[in-house]
Formats: C-alpha cells, sequence, structure tokens
C-alpha cells in the first residue's frame, strides 16, 4: 500500500448528534464517535433507517451536526459556512453514488473532468491527459468520447469513480455503490476501490447492503438506530 498522504485522522467525529424538526426535534444521530484515518478502507453498514444516509450527508458536509464536532482534515467544519465547506468538498472529497449521477449530455471524459472544471472556475484543455489517465486506469480508454446512455450500467459506475478520484481527493465516499450492478460487475467496481485504495493511500468510505462487499473491507462500521454498535477492524472487535 502507499504510504499515508497525511498525518491525522482524514476525517473525525466526536459526539455527533443530528436532529430534525422545529417544534417537535426528532433526533436520528445519537452521539456519533467516529475516527478514520488516511489510506482506510471502510464498510459502512446497517439497516434502512439506521442513519446511514444522514450520517453521510454529514461527512460529505452537505448538512451540519445540531451538536459535536465534525472534523475534515483536521479542519474543525462543525459551524463552518457554506463558502468553507463548499472549499473543503472540492478539495478533500469524491462521490461515488448508486445511480451514478453522470451528465447525460456530457461525454465520459467530459464527465470525469467536471470536478477540475469546478475547482478552476472554468473548462479548460489542460484537464483532458487527466481524464484520459482515469479512464484508463479503469479500463474505459477506448470509451472516452462516448455518452453516458452509450455505456453499460458497470461502465458508467467506472466513469464515476474516475470523475470523483479526478482531484485526487483523500476521502471517497459511496453510496450503495454497486447496489445496482450485478454480481460480476459489483466485484469489479470494488476491486477499482481496492486498487485506488492500496497505489494512492486514498480513503474510502462505502455504505453498502452487501455482506461480501463489506468481508472485503479494512473495517466495518455498524449503524443501528443512530448509534454505533461495533466497529471491526480485520476481524477484531475495536475496544
Amino acid at each position: 500500500m502507499s504510504e499515508p498522504r497525511g498525518k491525522g485522522p482524514v476525517l473525525e467525529m466526536r459526539d455527533v448528534r443530528k436532529s430534525y424538526g422545529e417544534e417537535v426535534k426528532v433526533e436520528v444521530l445519537h452521539g456519533i464517535d467516529l475516527v478514520v484515518e488516511h489510506g482506510e478502507l471502510v464498510a459502512l453498514i446497517g439497516p434502512s433507517g439506521s442513519g446511514k444516509s444522514t450520517l453521510l450527508n454529514l461527512l460529505g458536509l452537505l448538512d451540519r451536526p445540531s451538536s459535536g464536532t465534525l472534523r475534515i482534515l483536521g479542519q474543525d467544519v462543525s459551524e463552518a459556512d457554506d463558502d468553507v465547506r463548499t472549499h473543503l468538498r472540492a478539495k478533500a472529497l469524491g462521490f461515488v453514488f448508486q445511480f451514478h449521477h453522470l451528465v447525460p449530455a456530457l461525454s465520459a471524459e467530459e464527465n470525469v473532468r467536471l470536478p477540475l472544471s469546478i475547482a478552476r472556475g472554468r473548462v479548460s484543455d489542460a484537464d483532458v491527459p487527466r481524464a484520459l489517465e482515469l479512464l484508463g486506469e479503469v479500463g474505459l480508454s477506448d470509451r472516452a468520447k462516448a455518452l453516458p446512455r452509450q455505456l453499460s450500467g458497470g461502465q458508467q459506475q467506472r466513469v464515476a469513480i474516475a470523475r470523483a478520484l479526478a482531484h485526487d481527493p483523500p476521502l471517497v465516499l459511496a453510496d450503495e455503490p454497486t447496489g445496482n450492478l450485478d454480481t460480476e460487475t459489483a466485484d469489479g467496481v470494488f476491486e477499482l476501490f481496492r486498487r485506488f485504495h492500496r497505489e494512492r493511500g486514498t480513503a474510502f468510505i462505502v455504505v453498502t447492503h452487501d455482506p461480501r462487499i463489506a468481508q472485503r473491507c479494512d473495517r466495518v462500521v455498524s449503524l443501528l438506530d443512530g448509534v454505533v454498535v461495533s466497529d471491526v477492524r480485520n476481524g477484531h472487535a475495536k475496544a
């Protein structure tokens, strides 16, 4: 595996709680403690309604905790303003979703360089080599000019992975990335995660209902009713 990309955790949550509602508040997350180091490959599992999506929204800086501390790359973002959160999201995070969310009118290559264009504030041909390099790494060199509708589901997901890695983020959040794929294609997608994790030191948090995927991660965090009920690393429960 590559050397760690930084010192300290890539993310840290301490006693994080999240509530919804105005007059009557309903608490969904109840004091979450979670630390993920650079280069870890973590599965996040739990039944529907356990709080996984809420937790992922907080980690992705799409929502704010009601209380507690959330740090990304050592920076406390619990109460950071929108500009800080947007900048850190673009710098530190990559996202892979179950349904790809590729832009239909853009080619595979254009979709991959979208995060770079957003970061630059403009489209630049200087980003094309990076996009083509990543498409090659996910086995789609010959599909760079294809539109999403011309690609299979597995190919679209590989484009989405390349897009998530375009700006070389230290942390990728993947929400059921294999949930819409057949077993063989899902295995191929997960192997891409493992390879980028191994070769680049990228940390991944993978939300999954697939026990086969969870078992192949370095660590499995189980959520139930808004509480972390277990955190298992290499087959041994974390104290």
